[in-house]
């Protein structure tokens, strides 16, 4: 868990889309699922400016498409370390939630990039064309896992209590 405010597992998250973010320096990569989370799209790519001007562009975003909770990639060591990446996730979070209240989790985003850097690739995304793209689909993949993590969650609790879901 990034603070005691923040989701530690995106399952509690509230049902609907989600958005995710892969924060980088200069940019973020922006995805978001539908309502049923079944298909994750990644979205666009903020230039980073100011913080508030960058929080207004992404909160737009999460309106418009009606989300219900918010995915930060966290860039971890590849030990599970927290470096100035991480915290730097972190501070971001905490000001969009001094902006708005909203559910908010954090997801390991370990390879991300290289991830979404091989899924463009094999794609036939050209490399010129991969720049622009590669944060959004880095979101995607990001997205993706918390997704799967509330799938693993769900398939874990039916078979707890017996029930099939």
């Amino acid at each position: 868990m990034c603070y005691p405010m923040l989701f530690s597992d995106p399952a509690h998250l509230p049902d609907g889309p989600l958005m995710a973010i892969d924060p980088g320096a200069k940019t973020l990569g922006v995805a978001v699922s539908n309502s049923s989370r079944t298909l994750v799209m990644p979205l666009t790519t903020i230039q980073r400016v100011k913080f508030i001007l960058d929080a207004q562009i992404l909160l737009t975003l999460y309106d418009e498409r009606g989300c219900a909770g918010l995915v930060v990639g966290l860039p971890l060591h590849m030990n599970g370390a927290y470096g100035r990446r991480a915290q730097s996730s972190r501070s971001f979070i905490t000001n969009l939630l001094r902006i708005r209240d909203l559910p908010v989790v954090c997801q390991d985003e370990r390879l991300s990039t290289f991830t979404a850097i091989q899924s463009l690739a094999e794609s036939g995304i050209r490399p010129s064309r991969r720049k622009d793209d590669v944060d959004a689909q880095a979101a995607a993949v990001i997205l993706e896992a918390a997704i799967d993590r509330i799938h693993q969650n769900l398939q874990l609790t039916s078979l707890d209590d017996g029930t099939s879901r």
